[in-house]
């Protein structure tokens, strides 16, 4: 791959464009001409930021396409990619010329806007999340419906990182890091790991080039060595191999080194120099059947020592994307080596991913999209769909198993309610417990590579609101924020009814009665927490409970008593009733600001969590209640991700920076991911600022915050 994208970046004139492409598609039909020309024609006179021709770029991404899939339909796609959006052609006209098909490929590519030079956020703006997640989200939607859109604009992004020297420093950081952590993620995802190893090359060498040029040292200054070695190591799997009866003609067996980033991330996690590195090397041995690659591993495992804590079988359990290979850790005198064992089928479809099955003409079935198609995330915060889709996508997996051997793929760190999400929704909606290898567990127990669960579940939906910052997957968290916000909005309208009826001293079937004839159905959950709602209504349920045409205040004045605002404690109450006293039930423990309801018995106004289940029972009892609201709050809450150097005492000097911003710490939570030389933590704080934006910019002033969420909005949304 690295001499063709070498080939690629040094391609400059339109007509070594147009040989190159030849080269990558020797055999190109009318189609692709006509596209050529055509995107000739409407790219003519226009330059790109390095002063070549622009059709230079459309071409080459044509190029790549063809190399990468071999189908084209998708090159002439890519040659017309971005004729609709920066010429004057439409895209009626782009299907008639060229069909139905190419034409949604078209429209598919131009939903994605770029993010164009003048756009771009600072490095280090959190505005960079904003775009970077409006970029995401139209890439995954157009896609949806046809997975070529990504391929393409995969291959397109490759060719804009290999020119990406024309751009100054802070633009070439900022796509960069876009591509990191959108692009190469889902390359991954698709299974094409030539494309996603170059990304995030590319990438790594403009967003850390003091390390990418000391990884690329080292290895230019110890080749020689390296190659040595894995010429050593070949050489003595080849003899045991022949020595076991598996002739040469029967594979194929080749080494590497690893690519830079993936040495990169290796030095992050352990936290080690390149020299500390143990397995710079890897060796392929693809065999013709899936057989064979059992007997080579049984062959190897005999005569070499494996580091079995390493052993990995995505032959028999593929990865989500389709991925299949054995990979061991073999002892060597030259050192720890991986040897990846696959077949020649598996090895197209590492390299190629779902790009195989244009490449191969192979089965687009082994590389599984259900993961594109449950990125539909109803969320209408762009940043929440880009958090939580990333989730999905840019963690390690493990597989686990249920009782019946099926095997499910879930992010590392995922507990057993992910898993119960996994499976249905429905069975996650019900989960109380889980039997994790037999041994009853909690549903937030961490599940570890090949644990056997069963999930317990009961006959109602069980709530675990408190529990969304504890599951992995969108999944869960969205079935979680689902139900909780279902249940929150039925019990304010239970709640409505229930605080009208006690106001004016009626049955709740009479107030429900009442409500129905006003139309007002559908908006009265509003009453419960909206003292505005409340006041607006209650003229009018009171000329139907009177006289029709008799005013509100006239019917106070024969026997109701006007509701006021009641201040004790913590709380403002509006009712007509009496109160001498308030009380938590000893069920549910709210704190300040937490959503809060109220029932009145004997004068006694009693507090519960709106999500209590004892309260979820009293207001299906019908049971009176009032309207109950926390005092305004001189503090607000919010959580903070900020981001650390590991040094010797940087929390506290972070710590002593909140506290001059008056922030009041109500918890910490250390470390919760790492990455170069910074740590991140979760920091729960309350500020007098109500305004989140307003105390954001105040924050990032002084250190550098990832993200601010206000908690006094949660599933409010």
């Amino acid at each position: 791959m690295k001499d063709f994208l070498d080939k690629v970046k040094s391609v400059t004139t339109p007509k070594e464009a147009d040989d190159f492409l030849s080269f990558c598609l020797p055999l190109m039909s009318e189609g692709t001409k006509k596209a050529l020309e055509l995107a000739k024609k409407a790219h003519k006179g226009q330059t790109r930021a390095s002063g070549d021709p622009y059709i230079v770029h459309p071409i080459l991404a044509a190029a790549i396409t063809a190399y990468i899939s071999g189908d084209e339909t998708m090159v002439q796609a890519a040659l017309l990619h971005d004729v609709v959006e920066d010429t004057s052609y439409k895209l009626q006209e782009i299907e008639d010329i060229f069909g139905k098909d190419i034409a949604t490929l078209v429209e598919g590519l131009t939903k994605i806007v770029e993010i164009r030079g003048e756009e771009l956020a600072p490095s280090n703006s959190n505005e960079k999340l904003i775009k970077s997640a409006l970029s995401f989200r139209k890439m995954l939607i157009a896609s949806i419906s046809d997975v070529r859109v990504l391929v393409i604009k995969l291959c397109d992004r490759l060719h804009n990182m290999l020119t990406l020297d024309a751009l100054n420093i802070q633009k070439q950081k900022r796509i960069a890091e876009e591509t990191l952590v959108v692009y190469a993620p889902i390359a991954h995802r698709l299974g094409i790991s030539k494309l996603k190893n170059a990304l995030e090359d590319l990438s790594f060498f403009y967003i850390y080039p003091d390390d990418y040029k000391e990884i690329d040292a080292y290895i230019e200054k110890n080749r020689q060595d390296l190659q040595l070695k894995l010429n050593s190591i070949i050489s003595k799997l080849k003899t045991v191999l022949a020595k076991d009866g598996i002739k040469t003609e029967r594979y194929e067996i080749f080494g590497r080194v690893k690519h830079h980033y993936s040495i990169y991330l290796k030095m992050q996690r352990k936290g080690i120099s390149i020299d500390e590195v143990l397995d710079l090397l890897a060796v392929r041995l693809i065999l013709k059947k899936p057989l064979d690659c059992y007997k080579a591993l049984g062959s190897v495992h005999l005569n070499f020592t494996p580091l079995i804590s390493r052993f990995k079988d995505y032959i028999a359990l593929p990865k989500e994307n389709g991925y299949q290979t054995i990979h061991t850790m073999l002892f060597d005198e030259a050192g720890i080596v991986e040897v990846q064992i696959r077949t020649e089928k598996m090895h197209q479809f590492a390299e190629y991913g779902v790009a195989a099955h244009w490449k191969y003409k192979g089965d687009i079935n082994l590389v599984k999209l259900e993961w594109l198609e449950s990125l539909k995330y109803q969320s209408e915060s762009v940043e929440e769909f880009y958090e939580l889709a990333k989730g999905d996508l840019f963690s390690e997996d493990i597989s686990v198993f249920s009782p019946k051997g099926d095997y499910y793929t879930l992010p590392k760190d995922s507990v057993a309610l992910d898993f119960a999400y996994k499976v249905h929704s429905h069975l996650g909606a019900t989960a109380t417990d889980a039997l994790i290898n037999k041994e009853k567990s909690s549903l937030l127990t961490p599940l570890k590579n090949g644990d056997i669960i069963n999930i317990i579940k009961g006959q109602e939906v069980s709530l675990h609101c408190s529990w969304i910052n504890a599951v992995k997957t969108s999944r869960a968290k969205e079935g979680i924020k689902s139900i909780c916000k279902a249940r929150i909005k039925e019990n304010d309208q239970a709640s409505a009814y229930l605080i009208l009826a006690n106001i004016f001293d009626v049955s709740l079937k009479d107030i429900i009665e009442i409500v129905s004839l006003l139309g007002y159905n559908d908006t009265i959950y509003r009453v419960s927490t909206q003292l505005d709602s409340l006041k607006e209504i209650l003229p009018k349920i009171a000329s139907h409970i009177g006289a029709r045409e008799v005013s509100f205040w006239e019917i106070l004045k024969k026997g109701y008593k006007k509701p006021t605002i009641k201040k004790i404690d913590n709380f403002n109450f509006f009712t007509n009733k009496g109160i001498n006293n308030v009380e938590f039930d000893y069920c549910c423990h709210p704190k300040v600001n937490d959503q809060i309801v109220a029932f009145y018995e004997k004068d006694t106004a009693i507090i519960h969590h709106k999500l209590c289940k004892k309260a979820y029972e009293k207001m299906h009892k019908g049971d009176a209640m009032l309207f109950v609201e926390w005092k305004a709050s001189k503090h607000y809450r919010y959580r903070l991700i900020v981001g650390l150097q590991n040094q010797k005492g940087a929390l506290a000097r972070l710590l002593t920076k909140l506290s001059k911003m008056e922030l009041n710490i109500n918890s910490i939570e250390l470390s919760i991911y790492q990455i170069d030389q910074a740590e991140y933590c979760r920091i729960e704080v309350e500020s007098k600022e109500p305004k989140k934006k307003n105390l954001e910019t105040k924050i990032k002033k002084v250190f550098n915050l990832v993200e601010i969420i206000s908690l006094d909005d949660a599933y409010n949304g």
